[in-house]
């Protein structure tokens, strides 16, 4: 799909499948966040319409709730967010669509992962401004640090 409004972070990871989305999934907050920032997970219902709400906390004394719902979970592939809905599907101010997902991929002559990361926009504005917020920087740390926990035991 091609989409003017999408940004989109891709990384091959030398390790399988299994062991990227456990660490996707179940080590978040060791990867969600750029360092030195971090994230805590508040609230977590992993399916299609559960709650996903994290805080984002930054060395200065910051503070950035980041809450949602999942709009899908398929095991051991993709999990998409949104924070256009929150809570028990209150509305929201929507900024984006947030999709996660991972496949096999051949890399370094083994089994490894193409891990890839999708923010999706309502507006060209908001895409435009998610830029400006420096997308690539903080996604691709977070796709980083996601690689590097995943290859440690490899």
């Amino acid at each position: 799909m091609t989409d003017t409004k999408e940004l989109t972070i891709t990384r091959l990871i030398d390790a399988p499948p299994e062991t990227v989305w456990e660490v996707m999934t179940n080590r978040k907050t060791e990867w969600w966040c750029p360092k030195p920032w971090r994230a805590e997970i508040d609230h977590q219902d992993r399916r299609a319409g559960g709650r996903c709400d994290m805080t984002f906390y930054g060395p200065d004394g910051e503070k950035m709730p980041q809450n949602g719902i999942y709009l899908a979970w398929d095991e051991g592939q993709r999990f998409v967010t949104t924070d256009a809905v929150t809570g028990d599907f209150e509305p929201a101010e929507p900024f984006m669509i947030g999709i996660w997902e991972i496949a096999p991929a051949e890399v370094n002559g083994g089994t490894g992962t193409r891990y890839t990361a999708r923010a999706r926009h309502w507006t060209d504005e908001a895409k435009k401004q998610h830029e400006e917020m420096g997308f690539e920087e903080g996604w691709g740390a977070c796709a980083d640090q996601l690689k590097a926990l995943c290859e440690e035991g490899s």
